[in-house]
């Protein structure tokens, strides 16, 4: 079945800051007496935010108000990109190559400032039919919810589609959806073998997400 979207996720894959998500994290446990880890990382990672605000409160054990631990978290992670915007290696070919072939989206369960900041400065949103928000989507990733959303606004239907994602509940998200998974892990944030085992192929660099490569997937 020929392939008429492909759809991507936008931290840690077009944008290579994961690493900041879990400084501004650590610097916030940090603030308050406590210690964030790689296990209290991963368990955020992909999520929406009110839903990583809230694994934030129950991991730290922290009374502050959702919407305080939100804004504090982003302040810190958008001075990070204020600093230094990380656009992950090859991401912008990426998109622009499948621009040329297909209906191209992005589905990103970050919060609406941070994504418009990233769109605002690289330009990528040339290339893209829509966008869809997690802060507008009740039910975050692993939740289907943020791509059929995105397929819908295509007129797409997810057989017809492929995803790029990095994080375990985002590769999890596109299985639920029925998409074809193309798994893109970004450095320091390695995939456990069963989540590697739910995508259909699995990069190391963007240069390797090519029309060529998603007709190929069709096709195996």
């Amino acid at each position: 079945m020929p392939i008429e979207a492909v759809v991507f996720d936008m931290e840690g894959v077009l944008m290579d800051s994961e690493g900041y998500w879990k400084i501004a994290r650590e610097n916030f446990s940090l603030d308050i007496g406590k210690t964030w880890t790689m296990d209290d990382q991963r368990a955020t990672m992909g999520r929406n935010t009110t839903e990583w605000a809230q694994v934030m409160k129950d991991r730290l054990g922290v009374d502050w108000e959702l919407d305080d631990v939100i804004s504090d978290v982003i302040r810190r992670v958008l001075a990070q990109y204020e600093d230094h915007l990380p656009i992950r290696a090859g991401a912008v070919e990426a998109v622009r190559r499948m621009s040329s072939r297909y209906k191209v989206a992005l589905a990103s369960g970050s919060p609406t400032s941070v994504i418009d900041y990233a769109m605002k400065h690289t330009g990528l949103d040339e290339y893209l039919e829509t966008r869809v928000y997690g802060d507008d989507i009740l039910n975050g990733k692993p939740a289907p919810d943020i791509y059929l959303e995105a397929l819908r606004l295509l007129d797409v239907i997810p057989e017809r589609a492929a995803g790029i994602e990095d994080s375990a509940n985002g590769v999890r998200a596109l299985h639920n959806a029925g998409m074809l998974v193309i798994a893109a892990p970004s450095e320091g944030f390695d995939l456990a073998p069963e989540v590697i085992a739910l995508a259909n192929h699995t990069i190391s660099h963007m240069d390797e997400i090519t029309p060529e490569l998603v007709e190929g997937l069709t096709q195996a």
